[in-house]
């Protein structure tokens, strides 16, 4: 007989607390070229991604696959390094996985959840290793993680979503880019589905429809945080410079090395985000 999806999430943590009793009240995930933050967290225990039930495998080469439990400046932490793409061939519901079992109210004990990834700029201000506090998104992927049956333990069927992105984190954020003076845009992230990069019309549209930065992920798992009664708070690396009247061919590397390159501010400012939550 084949399990409910609840029972898998279940079959999930109790694989996990076999390893580990911790509490983590931050969940992390991290984005392209962005695992520097790791290197920072006093690890208590990793588990591989393979490892644990009815997690999905991540197949993209700069993400790593690890679920890191331990402390980040002095708070408990789970981070993912290697996170799931619609593109890879996973439903929403395979991409968002992970924070249900994170989550405080059937999961690990996740409270808040931070979400970073790499984006391309649309904004003709932004510029190339920029940080973007994310202020509101629009989900373009065609799809969305909570359609199908509702798990009423999970969340209710229409969550609100009138502040998806926690004003508080925000502020707190911008106190804190402040205090260490690092300079931080905000702005409107856009998820499409990827994996091809945008034409200069698609860039033209997005930008049309009041999006700032583009990208492939973190909405989903925005979406799931937001079901679940978690808080959540998001930043882009802008690692590209999507203006259609100038627009320049882009490979991956060259997007994973402006995101290697912008990493250390990003990770000084999560870190001390983390302390001040």
């Amino acid at each position: 007989m084949s399990m409910t999806f609840l029972e898998q999430v279940q079959e999930s943590i109790s694989y996990i607390r076999k390893h580990t009793k911790m509490r983590p009240e931050i969940g992390i995930i991290l984005g392209t070229g962005l695992g520097g933050l790791v290197k920072e967290i006093r690890k208590e225990i990793v588990l591989d991604y393979d490892e644990i039930p009815h997690f999905p495998i991540s197949t993209v080469e700069s993400h790593h696959g690890k679920l890191i439990f331990g402390t980040l400046a002095g708070r408990k932490v789970v981070a993912m390094q290697g996170r799931f793409h619609f593109y890879e061939g996973y439903t929403l519901q395979n991409v968002t996985y992970p924070v249900r079992v994170m989550s405080h109210k059937i999961g690990l004990g996740v409270k808040t959840l931070l979400i970073s990834n790499a984006a391309g700029g649309m904004n003709p201000e932004f510029r190339r290793g920029d940080l973007m506090i994310i202020d509101d998104h629009i989900n373009m992927q065609g799809d969305n993680p909570l359609i199908g049956e509702n798990i009423d333990e999970l969340g209710p069927r229409f969550p609100d979503m009138s502040e998806p992105y926690s004003k508080e984190l925000i502020s707190l954020a911008n106190k804190v880019a402040r205090d260490l003076k690092i300079k931080v845009k905000h702005g409107v992230f856009v998820a499409v589905q990827g994996p091809n990069l945008e034409t200069r019309a698609e860039y033209r549209m997005l930008r049309n429809f009041g999006a700032d930065a583009v990208g492939m992920s973190t909405v989903p798992e925005n979406i799931i945080a937001n079901h679940m009664g978690m808080r959540s708070f998001g930043i882009s690396i802008i690692t590209d410079e999507c203006f259609p009247d100038t627009l320049e061919p882009v490979s991956v590397e060259q997007i994973i090395k402006i995101a290697n390159r912008a990493e250390p501010k990003l990770t000084k400012l999560m870190k001390e985000l983390v302390r001040q939550i």
